[in-house]
């Protein structure tokens, strides 16, 4: 629902139907004369913007910088003519051929027009009560007059301005900072183990024969040459290489996040009032007194 304060925001910007096509520009932004609530905006539409539609402003949402309203591109192109007088009202007949074309029922809009409690309600009288006064025994507005009747256009003629500034917005671009590959290849390298080898040696014994093994010793010829042998033995180290895995290697990527503080420069309008000295200005909240 578009507020009193936001009219100026929505004067002359684009506005989209619901599928996100631009229907044309807001022109004018018509008030109910009792309640001061928005209740219709008309679009610049055609080849040229020749041409003003009405649309209802009840369910119409301001989305970034475009108005967006619940009816289709179409519907609100094809939106009966309305002739609007040179004071900017829109009469009670008018605005109920309007209501019928957007299937909203007449009993309906009076209500949500006149629902106590929201914003706008008793605009412009003194209180509830005087209010209620003025709206008659059958429902209908002040002295007597219908539901709906006597929409004011409230949007900002020649003198207003309106105000924007830039805005800052920081995101992030990702892109490549190199590259990580796994590579084998073969190195040799000496190694030195110490493992223990055997050999046999040749150890030369001697014993006097004994009465016992004399006899045996000198049975069968008595001089004669002969000869005796022993085959020795010895340990070599012996070595061999066999292929055995050890360690598996891989490559794994994971984020870490960091602050990191960007600067940049805006650019913002400023609206100053300024008149005569003969003329006294209200106070602008928005920039305290003018001068």
């Amino acid at each position: 629902m578009i507020a009193q304060e936001q009219i100026a925001t929505v004067i002359d910007h684009p506005v989209y139907d619901t599928e996100g096509k631009k229907i044309g520009d807001a022109k004018h932004v018509f008030v109910d004369d009792v309640t001061g609530r928005p209740e219709w905006v008309t679009v610049k539409t055609g080849l040229f913007g020749t041409s003003e539609s009405f649309v209802p402003i009840k369910d119409a949402a301001m989305v970034d910088d475009h108005l967006k309203v619940p009816y289709p591109k179409d519907r609100v192109k094809d939106a009966p003519h309305v002739d609007v007088d040179r004071g900017g009202h829109l009469d009670a007949r008018e605005e109920q051929r309007l209501y019928s074309y957007y299937g909203i029922a007449w009993d309906e809009a009076w209500q949500r027009a006149n629902k106590p409690g929201e914003a706008g309600w008793a605009h412009g009288a003194a209180g509830a009560a005087g209010t209620a006064g003025m709206r008659g025994r059958d429902g209908a507005g002040p002295e007597g007059r219908a539901p709906g009747t006597a929409r004011t256009d409230a949007s900002p003629g020649d003198v207003a301005m309106t105000r924007s500034e830039e805005q800052m917005h920081v995101g992030t671009e990702r892109f490549e900072t190199g590259r990580v590959r796994l590579r084998k290849y073969v190195v040799t390298e000496e190694v030195q183990r110490t493992v223990p080898v055997r050999h046999e040696e040749v150890r030369v014994e001697r014993e006097p024969l004994t009465d016992a093994d004399r006899e045996q010793a000198v049975s069968g010829t008595e001089i004669s040459e002969a000869e005796r042998e022993v085959t020795l033995h010895e340990e070599h180290p012996v070595v061999e290489t066999r292929t055995v895995p050890v360690e598996r290697v891989g490559l794994r990527t994971e984020e870490v996040t960091e602050e990191e503080t960007v600067t940049g420069q805006v650019r913002k309008e400023h609206i100053e009032v300024e008149a005569d000295d003969t003329v006294d200005l209200p106070e602008d909240p928005g920039r305290g007194r003018g001068k």
